[in-house]
């Protein structure tokens, strides 16, 4: 339930903040007062509308679900707020958030209605609601839960299949691509960590000469090796520390005589030949480990392949397996929602002949398999398909789907906005749709535009919706205030003692 609103300077609305209650809210008003731009702007701060208005923040107090799955941290009410500056920013609770997000949101618990809305007769939408007239049925829940576990393991089998079928085509071509790629690398067999010990080697065969041609001319400084001990003699200086130097040093050149001889046997061009073949794999593959992992996956990849007519027949015989046990489940599916069917059918029509409709006939038909079973509902009014008839039956027979569904609902948090759902209508006609909306409003928190004094009649929450000098103001209205406004949308603006006797008797108030 929205319970707080606070717009400012949007098009004829310097600011206004409005707080709301349960139930069926109505807002009316002369025509260009502000009345669809103020219901404009509410739906603008959930994303369901774009209006550019500097600042527009609410307060909702139960969602209905876990905001946290969103990233966003609950508290006892969600905090929306919009505000629009060259571009506009999106809040919930303190945090940003883009607008496909926000709709995301929103959509869980607001439904925006109007004309061009068919949502309510979506297929999915019609078996929503006999499986909510079904929820205590204990063997229909079962059924339902295991027909979904495995419809989604069907679907995925049959993409594996799909998938075997289409590499079938190419099979010895992948194959022999394969083959060919896992031979490259066993071609070169490279080792890891063998790129840096190759390197090295490649350093010390270019550096070779030149090593040793250094050493010759620095073993010339153990020619005074007994000329230092000796000074360091007749200077009283233990000599120990040069020894030590002139030892080691010896032994390094010594060590590196021996490595260098050892590098005679190696063949420069193939070190250099191998270097090159090991730096194509680490540039290929990112690395030599890379390359060694690639490597055994084709290995496995090349044994599927050849095992493919084994996989694809274990694969059809699953599929066909799974193809028997669902159409067994949503058969038995299908014999419960016909059966559901005709009591939501007897208690629409309830509604319909309280809207001066004649009756709807709903009928079930069965379709390839699909997630929601081998059901289509199929709906007619007076023999006559849905696309076929005037807004307003349309509008009023989607009106007692609604009633019939918010009686099954298992949440009552949602919030409807009607956009002028008595529009075009007879004054009983009006009558009757707010007498529907009084009952789904014990479910839902339902906001209209009206242009009806007996639907506005049965609003919880009446605002008035004035413009004075270009400008727009909200009023809610209770007692004599409502009492005029009713009247004057009986006779208009001058007002007639019948049509305040009239507004009080739809208010139910004692002459």
């Amino acid at each position: 339930m929205i319970n707080r609103f606070y717009m400012k300077n949007y098009l004829s609305f310097d600011e206004l903040e409005l707080e709301f209650k349960k139930g069926l809210i109505v807002f009316s008003g002369v025509s260009g007062a502000g009345k669809s731009v103020l219901m404009e702007s509410i739906l603008s701060l959930f994303a369901l509308k774009n209006a550019k208005a500097e600042i527009i923040e609410g307060s909702v107090d139960t969602l209905g679900f876990d905001l946290e799955e969103f990233d966003i941290a609950s508290g006892e009410e969600a905090v929306f707020k919009k505000i629009y500056k060259e571009k506009q920013r999106f809040f919930l609770n303190n945090q940003t958030l883009s607008q496909k997000s926000l709709y995301e949101i929103s959509s869980r618990f607001i439904r925006y209605i109007h004309i061009k809305d068919s949502s309510d007769f979506s297929n999915e939408n019609l078996l929503e609601v006999i499986d909510l007239s079904l929820g205590e049925n204990i063997e229909f829940i079962k059924n339902k839960e295991i027909f979904s576990k495995d419809f989604k393991h069907y679907i995925q089998i049959k993409k594996e299949l799909e998938k075997i079928i289409e590499d079938e085509k190419n099979v010895e071509e992948l194959k022999e691509f394969i083959a060919f790629e896992i031979k490259k690398i066993d071609e070169i067999d490279p080792k890891i960590d063998e790129y840096d010990e190759l390197s090295l080697v490649k350093k010390q065969l270019l550096q070779k000469e030149k090593i040793e041609t250094s050493i010759d001319k620095a073993r010339g400084v153990f020619e005074y090796t007994s000329s230092v001990n000796q000074v360091l003699s007749l200077l009283d200086i233990d000599s120990s520390f040069f020894d030590d130097a002139i030892n080691e040093l010896s032994s390094i050149f010594e060590k590196s005589v021996d490595n260098l001889h050892l590098l005679e046997d190696i063949n420069i061009d193939e070190v250099l030949t191998r270097i090159e073949q090991l730096s194509y794999l680490q540039k290929k593959f990112g690395s030599i480990k890379e390359c060694l992992e690639y490597k055994e996956g084709k290995k496995a990849e090349l044994l599927k392949y050849e095992n493919i007519s084994f996989e694809k027949q274990s694969l059809e015989k699953e599929i066909s397996t799974l193809e028997l046990s669902l159409n067994s489940i949503a058969q038995k599916i299908s014999l419960k929602r016909k059966e559901a069917l005709k009591t939501i059918e007897k208690e629409i029509n309830i509604y319909l002949k309280d809207l001066y409709l004649s009756d709807a006939s709903f009928s079930i038909l069965k379709t390839p398999l699909s997630s929601s079973g081998y059901d289509k509902v199929e709906v007619s009014l007076k023999n006559t398909m849905l696309e076929n008839i005037s807004s307003g039956e349309y509008n009023r027979l989607r009106l007692a789907l609604m009633a019939v569904k918010s009686k099954y609902a298992l949440s009552d948090t949602g919030i409807l906005f009607l956009d002028e759902i008595d529009a075009n209508l007879s004054g009983k006609e009006s009558d009757a749709i707010g007498k529907v909306l009084e009952q789904i409003a014990y479910k839902y928190q339902i906001f209209a535009i009206s242009h009806q004094a007996q639907l506005t009649s049965k609003a919880n929450q009446h605002f008035l919706v004035e413009k004075v000098d270009g400008k727009s103001k909200v009023f809610e209205i209770e007692g004599k205030k409502r009492v005029n406004e009713i009247a004057r949308m009986i006779s208009g603006e001058e007002i007639s003692q019948e049509a305040i006797d009239f507004a009080k008797n739809l208010l139910n108030i004692s002459k």
